[in-house]
This record gives C-alpha cells, sequence and structure tokens, in this order.
C-alpha cells in the first residue's frame, strides 16, 4: 500500500471544481466513442464474415476513434492522480520528498505535453494543406484533429494545476493519505 498527494481528494477551490467538470465532461466523450468504435467494429466484422462488405474505412476509422478517445481521458487521469507511478523506492520517503518527485514526474510530464500538442497543431496544419483524405470516403483527416488538440490543452492546464499543487505539497511537506490496492 502506498501513500500519494492528492488520491480521490476531489479539488476544493472553484477553478478545480470547474475542472474536474470539464474532465468529467471529456472523460464521457472518450467513453462514447469507445462505444461507437466497438459498435463499429461489430458491424463491420459481422458485414465482413456474412455479407463480404466491411464498414468502409474501418481500419482509419478505428484509430481515429481510439486517439480521440485517448485524449479525452488523459485530462481525467491526471486530475485523479491515475497515472502509473512505480514507487518501490518512495514507499518510506517523508512526505516532502515523495512531492518534490511527484513534482518533477509532473514537470516533466507538462513539457511533454505542450511539446507534443505544438507538434499536433502542425501535423494538422501539413494535412489541411496536403488535403490528406482517407480514401473510403473522401473524408479529410485533419478534421479529427482539432478536438485532439482541445483535449490536450485541457490536459496542460490539469497539469499545471496539479503541478502547483504539488509544489504547494513540497512547500507544507503535505501527503494526503490514500491507501492503494496494489497488484502484490
Amino acid at each position: 500500500m502506498a501513500e500519494r498527494p492528492h488520491d480521490d481528494v476531489l479539488p476544493d477551490d472553484p477553478f478545480g471544481r470547474t475542472l474536474y467538470k470539464v474532465c468529467i465532461a471529456l472523460a464521457v466523450l472518450g467513453g462514447l466513442l469507445a462505444c461507437v468504435m466497438a459498435i463499429m467494429v461489430a458491424v463491420s466484422v459481422t458485414g465482413r464474415y456474412l455479407f463480404s462488405a466491411p464498414v468502409p474505412g474501418d481500419y482509419d476509422l478505428v484509430g481515429i476513434i481510439s486517439g480521440t478517445a485517448v485524449f479525452a481521458f488523459l485530462p481525467y487521469c491526471q486530475l485523479r492522480r491515475g497515472n502509473v507511478v512505480v514507487d518501490f523506492f518512495t514507499t518510506n520517503m517523508p512526505a516532502r520528498g515523495k512531492a518534490f518527485l511527484d513534482g518533477i514526474g509532473t514537470l516533466f510530464y507538462l513539457i511533454i505535453a505542450v511539446v507534443f500538442t505544438w507538434r499536433m497543431y502542425y501535423g494538422m496544419v501539413e494535412m489541411r494543406e496536403n488535403n490528406e483524405v482517407i480514401a473510403a470516403f473522401n473524408f479529410y483527416r485533419w478534421s479529427t484533429i482539432p478536438l485532439n488538440i482541445i483535449c490536450m490543452i485541457v490536459l496542460i492546464v490539469v497539469i499545471f494545476y496539479t503541478l502547483t499543487r504539488d509544489i504547494n505539497d513540497v512547500r507544507t511537506g503535505r501527503q494526503l493519505a490514500r491507501t492503494v490496492v496494489s497488484g502484490d
């Protein structure tokens, strides 16, 4: 069992509560997209097997929908501190040390998210300039990326928010307790 700051603790400030609601909405959207994808795959496989008529462009659509669903889940996961953490070496560390290491990890995640969003934007621009389409039904591939970028911007805001909480934990030495069910 391990203790991590802010696990199972909902934000108590107005900005954090609003951010939490946005993250919930995006996570619900991600869940709906995953359901749509599952239905489409079932229809496509059934159509392919029974009638030799799969859903046109099903492989491309699955890639687009699953990618968008993942982007939609990321902000909620970060706000709830649901990312995978290997804490074998930090189990017996003082609260301030754990908060410091969490802050370093969160800072790296922030840098990665900003760079990824920046490059995703330029990838979208390039796809648009090249008129890249899914051949099966003449669908412009770039048109799905703005939603992914919005999800990433929300993720960046959430990461920055959680980073400020980590910094506060380092300053105060606070460590909020939560028992985590581990796989041991």
